[in-house]
């Protein structure tokens, strides 16, 4: 089973490609994609387009897992923004014709960690420790994916061990 989980967002979205083999979690490939700030607004969604297609037709995955949007009603531009991105994303995947699942952060965080208000960086040490991964320099949106892959592994009962 290849899951892809995508962190969505406009100056970074996180991406984490895992496949569960024999009970093993095994990362094939996790990073972020990073528009530049100055770049117009349909320049970003298209180099989040063609950098997550290229991803999804190298790999492959099952199932593509987007995290579920939050929006906080102070911030009602910054939901608006990311719904965008969002739809980029769920368009690369069904263009690819590939399962899409939305997951929440703190359904993900407690199915992981067993702790739904765990904080972003106790989620990527765990991340890091299950897949043994020993870059200081791992980036939280790119955690953020995998966890959300992981996750939803843990969740379908794909026997993470």
């Amino acid at each position: 089973m290849r899951i892809l989980g995508v962190d969505p967002g406009l100056i970074t979205t996180g991406y984490g490609v895992v496949e569960i083999k024999d009970g093993k979690p095994k990362i094939l490939e996790a990073g972020t994609i990073e528009p530049k700030r100055q770049d117009r607004f349909e320049t970003r969604l298209q180099k989040v387009h063609v950098h997550l297609t290229t991803i999804l037709e190298a790999h492959h995955p099952d199932v593509v897992v987007l995290e579920k949007l939050y929006a906080h009603s102070k911030h009602p531009t910054t939901a608006i923004v990311l719904g965008h991105v969002r739809g980029v994303i769920c368009l690369c995947v069904a263009q690819q014709k590939i399962e899409l699942v939305e997951q929440s952060v703190k359904r993900i965080r407690k199915a992981l960690i067993g702790n739904g208000n765990a904080t972003k960086q106790q989620t990527q040490e765990f991340v890091k420790r299950l897949l043994n991964i020993k870059s200081p320099s791992f980036k939280l949106d790119a955690s953020d994916a995998l966890s959300l892959a992981l996750g939803h592994a843990h969740m379908m009962r794909y026997k993470i061990t």
